[in-house]
């Protein structure tokens, strides 16, 4: 019994840190693959003779405010909307480029209330509970054909909470919990073994839910 709790306990103190500095290596790894862009004999392995780790994220970085820097002015802003008209005219690209800048420009809105409020709902049948976010307001015209008032969620799959079912579903059927959502991610990436401690919901009778706005 003692050998298995020094194990549990050294794999306690590991396991997380070894995962922790895989992740970030992995991400270090994807963004030093910007580098790649500079002609061969610029690259500071060339230049220095050397490699130099995570250079590649300082780069992604200074691009990034060097962008938002540009764009945020007259010009850059002119600039932006003669680049997307273009896009706009090839028929599959100017699809996934627009839905992809709505969803950002939702996440990144300091008004946005995406993604903010968990939701208990009966899922995938009567009987069987699961943890979904309130990602939008209704759709008016699925709305007023179904008789019923809709909210926009996602149920996210387990262990990776980054897929799952985006479903619209009565405002009486869900439940508002006041868990955050780190929380509740916490707990579907534990496949449920990590449950917060203070989790309450907030109201027992189907509170409704205000729409995101």
């Amino acid at each position: 019994m003692t050998l298995r709790r020094y194990l549990i306990a050294g794999l306690l103190v590991w396991l997380p840190l070894g995962i922790t500095v895989l992740v970030i290596r992995l991400l270090v790894d994807f963004m030093d693959r910007i580098l790649l862009l500079i002609p061969a004999d610029y690259r500071p392995e060339a230049v220095l003779g050397f490699a130099i780790p995570g250079l590649g994220v300082v780069l992604s970085i200074a691009i990034v405010l060097l962008t938002g820097a540009l764009v945020a002015n007259f010009f850059g802003r002119r600039l932006v909307a003669l680049w997307e008209s273009l896009l706009a005219k090839i028929p599959f690209v100017r699809t996934i480029y627009a839905s992809v800048k709505q969803v950002a420009e939702t996440l990144f809105s300091d008004q946005n209330r995406s993604f903010r409020q968990v939701l208990l709902v009966e899922y995938p049948r009567k009987g069987l509970w699961t943890l979904a976010f309130h990602t939008g307001s209704e759709v008016r015209e699925v709305c007023d054909k179904t008789g019923h008032d809709l909210i926009n969620i996602f149920v996210p799959t387990t262990p990776n909470p980054t897929s799952g079912f985006f479903i619209m579903i009565p405002r009486e059927d869900i439940i508002p919990l006041s868990m955050s959502v780190d929380e509740a991610i916490k707990m579907v990436v534990s496949l449920g073994v990590i449950v917060p401690d203070k989790a309450q919901l907030m109201s027992a009778d189907r509170a409704q839910v205000k729409p995101p706005g």
